[in-house]
Parts: structure tokens; C-alpha cells; sequence
């Protein structure tokens, strides 16, 4: 294979307001901003993107670019470790680490179509398509809101659902209770019912609630506390019988080997752990725990990597970024039967930017 020099990194904002108002156990937000990297080289382009700040455009711009452009496209792993490097005085967690993620998965992207192979290919293929769960649920929604957002995941076939609850830092425990009530009531007994606290919830909280989600049949229990807290989610663990579940803020391998002792399900991101590289190295972690890996929001940049692990459980189908990647990107993979079809035949992930994203455009750098 010949090689070819990275040319040019190019960075640009993009913000996608949300339909209205929606909140979880700890947030409140209006809009989603998505950080959208392009790698050229040799007349191929590879695409990257994270859902940040607009400052990891600047750490892309300022920090990543110079140590990118003019490698071996081929090299992403030099890459990678490359610009862990150069931000080393900054720290490569949070906000950095979502820029290298962006940063790395377009160099994958440029990797795979350079050889004009699907990416799922160039990484190790062991299945075809991925399963998908149903994910929003927000605090804030009404009954009829949230009967809506339902239905959108049984028309894509969801099996599995999942609902916000610890409304206001888990000061309303009744109504959170109440609406897992009212999801199971809409989503039927046949669906496996999921639930997201996001870190809202004391440890005494948090066992008190999961008490009660067992009862009701709940399988799943995500970040009952803060996903810091881990002698937190190892009582919670011991406590109840729905699966743990936290890692979406996962940043590296060494945060993996931290938190994959205390859940039942290891969740990673591969906008936020480091890109493709980050996410199997992390899912190398889960593995060596024994655990399935779970793919956090992002659902369409996702099912490349997710593809080509073994201990697979699902990929969260977040009506969010669902949205987003619609009106953003060409190409999203569409859901059929509770699934996302992988790239098989095209070249990379075989997305690109759509023409009406300009419109979003907030800056570029």
C-alpha cells in the first residue's frame, strides 16, 4: 500500500437546537453542539465528530492539527499517541479528550477510505449489524411526549428502552417512580425497561430507588450515583439485582480499569474516550472483566467499532442524536428490527456532511 501524508485538518461548530426544553436527573439544555473534524489526504477525506464545547475546536486547531498534518495517514495509532503527547501540560481528560476522539475517528475514516474498504472492515468485522435500545425519556416530558418518543423506538423495533429519572438531583423520588410506572404502561411488558439517573442519586438514595425499580422489573440501572463515586456504585451494585451500568465519561484505558470493577455493564463513548483507538482499548478492559460493553449516544458513528467486539450488548439509540445526525450527515445508518446495518460494501463509515448543514455552522477554525 502506498503511503500518503495527512494534508489538512479542518475543524467546525455546529449547533442543532433540540425540539424544546429537555432535562435529565442533573442538566438542562436547549441545543446540541457537535464538533466535526475532516481529514484529507490523497483526494480522500475522512470525517470525525464529538458532541462538546465549542473550545475543542480550539484544542483541535491549536494543539492536534500541528502534531497531525504531515503524518502518515496510515499511522493512527502514532497519531493517537501523538496527541495524547502534545497535551499533556492541558490534561487529556474531558473536553481534550473529545477532541482527539473527533480528531481520531476522522483519521480512522481517512485510513479506511484511502483503501477503499468499509472501516468496520479495516478494523475486524464480526457482525453485520448492531442492536440498538430506545434512549430520551426526559425528565421534563408529559405522558404524551413521552407515548411519542416511544413510539418512535417501536417503529425502529427497539426491544429495550430507557427513561431519565433522579428529576432535580433526585428530590421527587415518587414521580420517578411514577413514570417508570407510566414507561412500562407504554412500552408493554415484552420490552426490557432501562432507566438513567445520571449520577442524581445519593448511595442511600440510590439503593432505597433500586429496591423498587426490581420490583417493577427493571434490568437496568444507570448511574445510580456519580460515576466518580465508586465506592458509591459498588454498594449500589451489592444491593440490587438490575445491572449496574456507568462509563460514558470514560476518557482512557486507565479509567476503564477503574470503573469496570464496580458495574455489570461497562458504557463507553466514542465521541469522549478517545475515538475508535480509546474505545477498544477500553473495551479490551471490559473483556478482561468479563463484561459487555455498551456504545453511549452517538449511535451512527458507533456501529463501526461496534461491530468488530465480541461482547457487544447494544448501542443507546438517543432520539437526540438520532435528530442530529440526520440533519447534520449523509449516510446515517437507518434501524430495522431493533438493529443498525454496518457499512459492508462502501468505503469508511460512509458518512459525510450534508449540504443543509450549514445552517447550524457556528464557527470554524
Amino acid at each position: 500500500m502506498f503511503s500518503h501524508q495527512v494534508e489538512r485538518l479542518d475543524v467546525g461548530v455546529y449547533r442543532v437546537p433540540t425540539e424544546g426544553p429537555e432535562a435529565d436527573g442533573t442538566l438542562e439544555w436547549d441545543a446540541t453542539t457537535a464538533v466535526v473534524v475532516h481529514a484529507h489526504a490523497a483526494g480522500a477525506i475522512g470525517l470525525g465528530w464529538t458532541y462538546s464545547s465549542p473550545a475543542a475546536a480550539t484544542v483541535v486547531a491549536h494543539h492536534l492539527r500541528g502534531v497531525v498534518v504531515g503524518r502518515d495517514a496510515a499511522d493512527v495509532p502514532g497519531a493517537f499517541d501523538a496527541m495524547h503527547r502534545a497535551c499533556r501540560n492541558f490534561g487529556t481528560r474531558g473536553l481534550v479528550a473529545q477532541a482527539i476522539s473527533a480528531v481520531d475517528i476522522a483519521l480512522w475514516d481517512l485510513r479506511a477510505r484511502l483503501r477503499d474498504l468499509p472501516l468496520a472492515a479495516v478494523l475486524g468485522r464480526c457482525r453485520s449489524s448492531v442492536p440498538i435500545y430506545g434512549s430520551g425519556g426526559f425528565t421534563n416530558l408529559d405522558d404524551a411526549e413521552l407515548a411519542e418518543q416511544v413510539g418512535v423506538w417501536q417503529n425502529a423495533g427497539c426491544a429495550a428502552m430507557k427513561i431519565k429519572i433522579g428529576q432535580c438531583w433526585g428530590t421527587d423520588t415518587d414521580r420517578d417512580l411514577q413514570r417508570v410506572n407510566r414507561f412500562r404502561e407504554l412500552a408493554g411488558n415484552a420490552v426490557e425497561i432501562m432507566v438513567d439517573a445520571n449520577g442524581g442519586y445519593t448511595p442511600g438514595q440510590a439503593r432505597r430507588v433500586g429496591a423498587a425499580l426490581d420490583h417493577l422489573g427493571v434490568t437496568w440501572f444507570e448511574e445510580p450515583v456519580s460515576s466518580d463515586d465508586i465506592d458509591g456504585l459498588a454498594a449500589v451494585r451489592g444491593a440490587v439485582r438490575c445491572d449496574v451500568a456507568a462509563g460514558e465519561y470514560i476518557s482512557n484505558r486507565y479509567d476503564a480499569r477503574q470503573l469496570a470493577p464496580v458495574v455489570d455493564c461497562l458504557q463507553l463513548d466514542v465521541t469522549r474516550c478517545g475515538g475508535y483507538s480509546g474505545w477498544l482499548a477500553a473495551a479490551n478492559i471490559a473483556a478482561a472483566h468479563n463484561l459487555d460493553v455498551s456504545g453511549h449516544c452517538a449511535p451512527a458513528l458507533h456501529v463501526p467499532v461496534a461491530a468488530v467486539i465480541p461482547r457487544l450488548r447494544h448501542l443507546e439509540y438517543f432520539i437526540d442524536h438520532t435528530r442530529l445526525e440526520a440533519e447534520l450527515f449523509d449516510g446515517v445508518p437507518a434501524p430495522s428490527g431493533g438493529r443498525l446495518p454496518v457499512n459492508t460494501t462502501g468505503s469508511g463509515h460512509g458518512m459525510s456532511l450534508s449540504a443543509g448543514a450549514d445552517k447550524y455552522r457556528q464557527d470554524s477554525c
